[in-house]
């Protein structure tokens, strides 16, 4: 059964009285706490201890915390200690009203009561103190340090107008005139040797061809991982759009002068990562015959390129895809490429230009350089519609 009311219980006998247990401890309850199946508490911070600390004081009737000290004079406040007012203990028991200490003066009651007597005469305003004298306001100080650079937005410096970065540039001259096909042949081998240097093919194009043409062996009959299958369609795709695509630029070279041709490697064709140019404005074309050999002019060319190293420099460049245009007649009949009538060079990005050019004696019948043909309106630009995807595998 459960206890019995408090109602129905017998008081005990007089004199028998017991004095009443004392409060439980902190770890009495806690104990009580988890047996009973109560989560514990969250521990008080310091704040809620500060508070409960303050409130416990107030209740027992204790001196009240000392106040905070006050800024130094020439602040604009009396000097010397305040004086007693109501609820505050004697100035020798309080350590922070010791002589030669600052306090602010007591703040005045709030409501519509009597001033109290403690209140400096005035109506509140602040009286100088006999034998104490006035101290000018210290004037503010604001530290300036040296003018902030003036940043083109967003943390970038400005740019300098009429500043421009050197292009690097590879010149060539050969020592007679040349062929118009010796120029397909110098714009197709540029275009495999820029492919291969700047990591859109794995192998050079003559080497990669070998190799992703050659026959199987009639044995081997194993079943190849379909990693190996994608790398050889990706191959064979690439090497069929460069096949393709070098096969109509000979036709655009039998319609028309050639004077410029760009390779556009990422990024859009209007501003591309990477760009090399290949100009022919200042050859001279001549006949088959009189012409010199096309064997020699390419590897005249090769020579320069390794001599000027223009590509050890650059940073490795991500498969992307390569886009070609060139230069050409306006009425030239080409129906492969794409005519562009309002593109303009990009200027961004990194570039380099191969210049050809022809010195030396020339025959009669050479034709002059094409940068000074009157015609030169009649040029316009034309795209290839194909673009190669590089590959890395």
């Amino acid at each position: 059964m459960g206890p019995r009311p408090r109602c129905l219980q017998t008081p005990p006998p007089a004199g028998t009285e017991r004095s009443p247990a004392p409060p439980p401890g902190c770890r009495e309850r806690r104990a009580r706490r988890g047996a009973a199946g109560i989560p514990p508490r969250r521990p008080r911070s310091r704040r809620r201890l500060h508070r409960a600390g303050a409130a416990a004081e107030l209740r027992a009737g204790g001196a009240a915390r000392p106040a905070r000290p006050a800024p130094l004079p020439g602040a604009g406040l009396p000097t010397g200690p305040p004086p007693a007012g109501p609820g505050r203990g004697p100035l020798s028991s309080r350590p922070d009203m010791a002589p030669g200490r600052l306090s602010a003066a007591p703040r005045e009651p709030r409501g519509g009561g009597h001033a109290s007597p403690a209140r400096p005469p005035g109506g509140g305003r602040k009286m100088p103190v006999p034998g104490a004298a006035a101290l000018p306001a210290a004037p503010l100080l604001v530290a300036e340090g040296p003018p902030a650079p003036d940043r083109g937005g967003r943390g970038r410096p400005p740019p300098q107008s009429g500043v421009l970065l050197p292009c690097p540039s590879v010149s060539v001259v050969f020592p007679g005139a040349v062929s118009r096909e010796s120029c397909c042949r110098f714009a197709g081998e540029l275009l495999k040797h820029v492919l291969h240097q700047r990591h859109q093919l794995p192998l050079p194009y003559e080497q990669l061809a070998f190799f992703c043409r050659r026959p199987a062996p009639e044995g081997d009959v194993r079943k190849k991982a379909a990693s190996v299958d994608l790398a050889s369609k990706r191959c064979q795709q690439t090497l069929m759009d460069l096949e393709g695509l070098l096969q109509h630029l000979e036709a655009m070279f039998s319609l028309t002068p050639v004077p410029r041709v760009l390779f556009l490697l990422g990024g859009t064709v209007m501003s591309p990562r990477e760009l090399y140019e290949l100009n022919l404005e200042g050859v001279c074309e001549g006949s088959a015959e009189e012409s010199l050999e096309t064997a020699s002019c390419v590897r005249k060319l090769f020579h320069s390129l390794f001599v000027a190293d223009v590509f050890s420099e650059l940073q490795a460049l991500p498969a992307t895809d390569t886009v070609v245009m060139l230069q050409g007649r306006r009425d030239c009949g080409v129906d492969w490429f794409w005519p562009k009538l309002n593109y303009k060079v990009p200027t961004r990005g990194k570039k380099l230009t191969v210049t050809l050019s022809c010195g030396g004696e020339m025959h009669l019948s050479a034709s002059s350089p094409q940068h000074v043909a009157s015609t030169w309106e009649d040029y316009i630009w034309f795209q290839a519609p194909v673009m190669l995807k590089g590959f890395q595998e």
